[in-house]
């Protein structure tokens, strides 16, 4: 036998609805006032982490990420997640959700919470291997 395949039924993708924080931000928004006018919106909070993380404030992106991811697993539950299965990069309204997770692990790790990074980074990498190979 070459492998072992998993015989269970999967769980279909998420797919989230449009994140209206992903819109403004898309149409030049600032992250801040995109986070102030959309607090559920993880692309807003993913897009304050990650200025955050550039300038070096480790402490202020984890805030950011983990606000986000938090928002970010609100909105899985409420499409349908379960605690697991995929949750497709490819779907343009994921992403904000899965940049959280990504800065998350990254915050994490530079305050030395390493546990966390681990479970972000798997999490995300099972979530969909496509998403954690374009935010490394």
């Amino acid at each position: 036998m070459d492998g072992m395949r998993d015989l269970m039924p999967q769980p279909d993708p998420t797919l989230l609805p449009t994140d209206p924080g992903a819109t403004a931000l898309a149409a030049g928004e600032e992250p801040v006032k995109a986070a102030a006018a959309y607090p559920t919106s993880s692309a807003a909070w993913a897009a304050l982490a990650q200025q955050a993380l550039t300038d070096g404030q480790l402490v202020t992106a984890y805030a950011y990420a983990r606000t986000g991811y938090h928002r970010g697993l609100d909105q899985l539950r409420r499409n349908g997640w379960k605690g697991h299965g995929p949750i497709p990069w490819s779907h343009e309204p994921n992403r904000g959700f899965l940049s959280c997770l990504d800065a998350l692990a990254k915050a994490a790790a530079g305050i030395g919470e390493e546990d966390e990074a681990a479970r972000c980074a798997q999490f995300l990498r099972d979530s969909d291997p496509a998403a954690a190979d374009a935010l490394s």
